[in-house]
């Protein structure tokens, strides 16, 4: 009695903890306790409701109100309690987006015809799967995209894209969902927008309004950041690109150097190199988009029109070198040599631009009917300003202008001008020639705005088969050498004599040593013998003023000397007058002075000077007696008597 007694009072809390252990059971088999991860989230699905479900709607399957369908808001982790079997709770992982992610809604309002993507509402967050819905968010790819950043979606609304993978609650959609994470992926629209410094990038928006009839180039709207409500800082915020005017298609703006978000499925870019103007060349610019421009090439120019910088057309002022970020959808730029460059009228000769690649050696006909081939180099100039004038006569390709224009002008004019001359005159006569047509082609190139530099003839030759010029400058050719060698002969006499003259040169050279020891012997010489001509003209002035001085002397001297003698003489001819006039006159007087003479030339003689004795016609006769005969016969003795000179 006593145990089933006790049975009888346990039997309660044993049904109790039964049923507390069913309730438990069924509240975790029926995610009733749920449980979520912190690195997770869990999206709710209510299964069943007194409310029903709603039937389609803006909102489809989400559940806004009680009804059944997917809640729209995520919990997060820890635990949480719900009615069993009432709800299923999804679990995921936190989204992380690396780059970019794409938003695809399976629910909200329809777009509109034309439009692609999807409009977000304002100022609503991804996360916020209500707001979305209720502030008019459209179903379908969204224009907004998700930044590098971890999420928790709701995958029950929003299929999420990232290069990690799909993120989704199945739905029976997966081809779809398939496809455009394809789409995307070969778009590269996982990763940002990269250029370097050489590449642009062109934009191609597949949204927006289209453009206008007949233009192919959207125009560019909302680059001003001034304007901060219609700046779309290069198409990566798509709402103020649509706000500002933005256009469906290829557009006119292109991206530089730098890293842009952009939505691949709102916008696809095109790399393309940066326009390059070389330096020696200019670019010309042919426009596809602007307004209308007026003609700025006057009345007097047939060829086209040029226009201002921004206007449709052919820029009259072209790009200087550099690089530019030219959309080449919208601008072409040909670039134009202005540098010299030589057209060339030679066999397999062409410069390195290429432009007279169709050229060829001009056939001629001489006044004497010889048919030689010509080699012509003419050097053009396009300056910079004339390059849009250049390019817009003949197209892009200046090979046009040679080939249509220029090559015709130049052979007719060689054409007629060698049929002025003769052979051996277009020879000679080859620089003549030459500074006529460069005048002539100075003229006739300027009329396409070309600046012809220099005109270069080559020796003209013979065509293939014609022996008939070889013939001539063979015979030109032997006159010259002939020529040359009379000119050889007479430089190698002027070399003969010059090495004579070397070799005296050299033979003076080697005696350099002894002619300067001599040139310096000849120098001390000539320094002594003008020291001794100085010093003996010093003593001859000496001996000169000492003569002078002893002559003056010995003048005075003499003066007194002859007034003494003459008085002396004076005195003994008085004496002697009146000694002689005494002893019987002057003869007397004389014979007896010669007598004295004699005597003592005699008596101091050792030998007789004469004979005492001469022989004359009358006889013997003394010495003494001729001299006195001889004496007084010529009037001697009178003379010397009265003090005069007697004379023989």
């Amino acid at each position: 009695m006593s145990a089933l007694f006790e049975i009888h009072l346990l039997w309660p809390a044993l049904l109790g903890a039964a049923l507390l252990i069913l309730l438990i059971i069924l509240m975790f088999s029926g995610d009733g306790w749920v449980f979520i991860p912190n690195d997770s989230y869990g999206i709710v699905e209510r299964k069943w409701s007194l409310r029903g479900s709603r039937d389609g709607g803006k909102i489809g399957f989400v559940a806004l109100g009680g009804e059944t369908g997917f809640l729209p808001e995520t919990i997060h982790g820890g635990f949480h309690s719900y009615m069993p079997f009432m709800y299923r709770v999804h679990r995921q992982k936190l989204i992380t987006v690396r780059n970019i992610g794409y938003l695809f809604a399976r629910a909200g309002a329809p777009l509109p015809n034309g439009q692609a993507l999807a409009a977000w509402p304002e100022d609503v967050d991804p996360r916020d799967a209500r707001s979305f819905l209720t502030k008019g968010g459209q179903q379908g790819n969204q224009r907004h995209i998700l930044r590098a950043a971890s999420y928790a979606i709701n995958t029950a609304l929003f299929v999420v894209f990232t290069e990690d993978g799909t993120y989704e609650i199945p739905l029976g959609d997966r081809e779809k969902i398939d496809s455009l994470h394809a789409l995307i992926q070969s778009r590269g629209g996982y990763d940002p927008v990269f250029l370097d410094a050489d590449d642009i990038g062109v934009v191609t928006v597949q949204d927006g309004p289209a453009l206008d009839h007949g233009e192919i180039i959207a125009p560019t709207v909302g680059t001003d950041a001034k304007v901060p409500a219609l700046f779309h800082n290069s198409f990566q915020d798509v709402p103020k690109f649509l706000a500002a005017g933005g256009r469906r298609g290829r557009q006119e703006q292109v991206l530089t150097e730098g890293t842009y978000y952009i939505n691949r499925l709102f916008a696809t870019v095109d790399f393309k190199e940066k326009t390059m103007v070389e330096m020696g060349t200019v670019g010309v610019v042919v426009s596809y988009v602007g307004p209308p421009g007026a003609d700025l090439t006057g009345a007097d120019y047939k060829h086209g029109q040029l226009v201002e910088q921004g206007q449709r057309g052919v820029w009259q002022v072209p790009l200087q070198p550099g690089k530019y970020a030219y959309n080449p959808y919208a601008y072409k730029v040909k670039t134009v040599p202005t540098t010299n460059f030589q057209l060339r009228w030679i066999e397999a000769a062409t410069d390195g631009h290429n432009f007279d690649a169709n050229l060829s050696e001009i056939r001629l006909i001489t006044r004497d009917a010889f048919e030689p081939i010509l080699p012509l180099s003419i050097v053009v100039h396009i300056a910079q300003e004339d390059a849009p004038y250049v390019l817009q006569q003949f197209g892009p390709e200046i090979g046009n202008l040679v080939d249509q224009s220029l090559d015709p002008m130049v052979s007719a004019w060689f054409k007629d001008a060698a049929q002025a001359l003769t052979l051996i005159e277009l020879v000679n006569e080859r620089a003549a020639l030459q500074a006529k047509a460069l005048a002539e082609m100075k003229v006739r190139f300027g009329k396409y705005r070309l600046n012809v530099m220099e005109v270069m003839i080559g020796t003209p030759r013979a065509a293939p088969g014609d022996k008939h010029i070889d013939t001539v400058f063979e015979q030109l050719r032997s006159r010259q050498v002939a020529k040359e060698q009379a000119a050889t002969y007479a430089s190698q006499q002027e070399a003969a004599v010059k090495e004579r003259e070397l070799n005296e040169a050299k033979a003076i050279a080697a005696q350099q040593p002894a002619l300067t020891a001599s040139k310096v012997a000849i120098a001390v010489a000539e320094n002594e013998g003008e020291a001794a001509l100085k010093r003996k003209t010093k003593e001859a002035e000496a001996l000169v003023k000492t003569a002078t001085a002893t002559a003056e002397q010995t003048r005075l001297a003499g003066q007194a000397e002859a007034a003494r003698i003459q008085a002396i003489g004076a005195a003994e001819a008085s004496a002697t007058k009146a000694q002689s006039d005494a002893l019987g006159g002057p003869d007397a007087a004389l014979r007896r002075a010669i007598a004295g003479l004699l005597a003592e030339a005699i008596k101091n003689a050792k030998q007789p000077l004469v004979p005492g004795i001469v022989m004359g016609a009358g006889g013997q006769t003394s010495i003494a007696d001729l001299l006195m005969s001889m004496a007084v016969a010529n009037g001697s003795v009178g003379k010397l008597l009265t003090g005069e000179s007697p004379t023989a």
